[in-house]
């Protein structure tokens, strides 16, 4: 039997990068994947159709995660199409680095709001099911610049912080109800993103990490199994480090 065999999971930002490698993982193994994406465009609906070649269950839906109202719709919709919610990913995340003296009060707002305000929101959302179903499975997309810091990203690691102490306190409102949380704080990941990264930067990041090479978004996918499957019955208010060692 395939670990998430006959469950129904949430995955926001799942479109592309980590969030589509976290899709097409759970699809493997047998879950329904319902994810969302700030529009639905020629990516998303690729993305749906690479899922339902898997012999599952999976639609994508136009929805901003930053918004509580929409997120809220959003959630409701997949609850009456998917009949329960079993799994929530909160993956859906932006940047804009600059150093503190440089940065617009609207940047560190904006991601603020999109990576730390969403995983309340669709929270929030989702927790009224599982509290229902008295099962669930929750996990916020952290960062290791949330756990140790990094100049240039003052908002986007206060806001990957906000999500490990969010982790943290669900995981002790909901643990009675059979509903966990847990977090993944990826290291450097090997993405559409960070392959636009100059030679000599990528260089730089792998000298840092003790395996000398950036992890794939496979990797933090397989985490993501983990968390969300039985495999982690017994763990919920943790963080997991992927990052090939970078948080040692």
């Amino acid at each position: 039997m395939k670990l998430l065999e006959g469950k129904n999971a949430i995955i926001t930002g799942g479109s592309r990068g980590i969030g589509k490698a976290i899709a097409v993982a759970f699809a493997q193994e047998g879950a329904n994947v319902a994810f969302t994406d700030i529009r639905r465009d020629e990516i998303m609906e690729e993305t749906e159709k690479e899922l339902l070649a898997l012999g599952v269950k999976a639609q994508g839906y136009a929805s901003d995660a930053s918004s509580f109202d929409d997120s809220e719709r959003v959630v409701d919709e997949i609850a009456v199409e998917f009949g329960k919610i079993d799994i929530l990913i909160n993956n859906a995340g932006i940047t804009r680095d600059n150093l503190l003296m440089r940065m617009a009060e609207s940047d560190w707002d904006l991601v603020i709001k999109v990576n730390l305000k969403s995983a309340f929101n669709l929270t929030k959302a989702v927790q009224k099911y599982m509290l229902k179903q008295r099962n669930g499975s929750i996990v916020n997309m952290s960062s290791v610049v949330g756990v140790s810091g990094n100049a240039g990203q003052s908002n986007y690691s206060a806001s990957k912080a906000g999500l490990i102490g969010f982790t943290k306190s669900i995981a002790q409102e909901l643990g009675s109800r059979n509903i966990r949380c847990n977090a993944i704080a990826p290291g450097f990941i090997e993405t559409e993103m960070t392959a636009k990264l100059p030679e000599d930067v990528r260089k730089a990041w792998a000298e840092q990490i003790p395996l000398r090479r950036g992890g794939k978004p496979e990797d933090v996918a397989k985490a993501c199994i983990f968390f969300a499957s039985d495999l982690s019955a017994y763990i919920t208010g943790q963080v997991m480090n992927v990052c090939g060692g970078m948080n040692t």
